[in-house]
């Protein structure tokens, strides 16, 4: 007799980057393909998507991710070091405000209580809920997208973290108390983590993560990723373009995109070097009064767009210039694209160290930025043959290793 399907519930901010990190949607397709019982549960803005894909979906009122974001306060006068302090504590409320992760583990449980417990419980690597929700449940929590890693201390911590450390203690700790729970599924130290005891699923291989691999857990297993085969029409904007016009990407996801003058920089930055620049706002709602200032900033040509499909695009893309986030940063490596990152808070900075280690792109600072570094830098990406030989080494070594089949096969052997 086969073994038994799995029942896996496979869980996401309702946001459709977090559908992804490398391979995540993918993943859950693979373990349908092969018999298994799959349900995405997330919130009701990505239903569409999700079952589309084939995937089937059962909304929940909340996620426990805190979007859309509060209005991003204008930057440009505050102090350097005030600026970032705002962006980790935007950061630290996206992932882990109190309420609204609360909520979202009793609704979590509810649902166990309406549809039966999972096998499983999968998820992207910032979903607080998900790990609670798992040891409330008693089901093996898997993280799909981000490294297990040994505690951090206070010495590796940004003078940013240490000061935000303690809340973020605080907060899991309040939390833990009120469904009482150990918090089996996090990390210790100074900054608390989801950290999964059975399995985390690095969409990216070894030699990405070189510099780290002292700290990298047993449980890790990485299955990189290949790029996709878009089925779909082009977008009528994309074709619009000729095939020899070498364009460049500018984005900075959905939480950190109120900062429209990054927009502006940059894509001039690309213009001048020769690209077309694509600025993608990632969907976060712009007053037109902001927005009409923004095109007009833009130079001759540029497209701006909520989104872009990026298995249509990237394969067009000479150069991208990001935030660093986690699927962004994967999906330029899968596709050999040289990346210009420059991080904002959170996990990004390890992304952009990781960049710049694997001399797949460079690392600038905000404060780089504001000094004009963003068109030097461009100029030296553009420039420089080996980053894009590096690049392309890159994408082959990470297509090499099966992306969401082989992570299929590890969340089989778990099971």
């Amino acid at each position: 007799m086969g073994k038994a399907a799995v029942k896996a519930w496979f869980l996401s901010a309702p946001l459709f980057s977090h559908l992804d990190w490398g391979g995540y949607l993918r993943t859950a397709q693979a373990l349908i393909a092969r018999g298994h019982d799959i349900t995405w549960v997330s919130g009701s803005a990505v239903g569409g998507a999700v079952t589309s894909a084939g995937v089937p979906f059962a909304p929940i009122r909340q996620t426990g991710w805190l979007w859309p974001p509060p209005p991003q306060p204008d930057i440009s006068t505050m102090k350097p070091q005030d600026a970032v302090m705002l962006r980790y504590r935007r950061a630290l409320d996206t992932w882990l405000s109190e309420s609204i992760v609360g909520e979202a583990v009793e609704a979590l449980i509810e649902l166990a209580g309406e549809i039966g417990k999972p096998d499983l419980i999968v998820t992207d690597p910032f979903l607080t809920a998900s790990a609670l929700a798992a040891e409330a449940l008693g089901v093996p929590l898997i993280v799909c997208g981000w490294i297990a890693q040994r505690e951090l201390t206070d010495d590796r911590l940004f003078p940013v973290q240490k000061a935000l450390s303690s809340e973020s203690r605080e907060r899991l700790a309040r939390l833990c108390s009120r469904f009482g729970l150990r918090g089996v599924n996090f990390s210790g130290g100074a900054a608390p983590a989801i950290l999964s005891p059975h399995l985390h699923i690095s969409y990216f291989n070894a030699f990405w993560y070189q510099a780290d691999s002292a700290n990298i857990l047993p449980q890790t297993r990485f299955v990189g990723g290949k790029r996709i085969r878009d089925h779909d029409t082009p977008p009528a904007w994309l074709t619009a373009i000729p095939d020899d016009q070498p364009l460049g990407l500018v984005t900075l996801g959905t939480t950190f995109s109120g900062e429209l003058g990054f927009f502006s920089w940059a894509a001039q930055a690309m213009a001048r070097c020769g690209l077309t620049p694509l600025v993608v706002l990632g969907g976060t709602p712009v007053r037109d009064e902001d927005k009409a200032q923004l095109i007009a900033a833009l130079p001759a040509g540029t497209r701006l767009l909520p989104f872009v499909p990026f298995p249509h695009v990237l394969p067009r893309i000479r150069l991208i210039c990001h935030h660093g986030g986690m699927g962004t940063t994967h999906w330029a490596a899968v596709y050999g694209i040289p990346q210009l990152v420059v991080p904002h808070a959170a996990d990004q900075r390890g992304n952009a160290r990781r960049v710049a280690q694997a001399k797949v792109g460079i690392e600038l600072s905000a404060h780089d930025v504001r000094q004009g570094k963003l068109l030097e830098g461009t100029r030296a990406l553009l420039s420089t043959p080996q980053i894009a030989d590096n690049a392309r080494r890159l994408a082959d070594d990470l297509a090499a290793l099966g992306g969401a089949d082989a992570a299929a096969d590890v969340i089989l052997g778990l099971s």
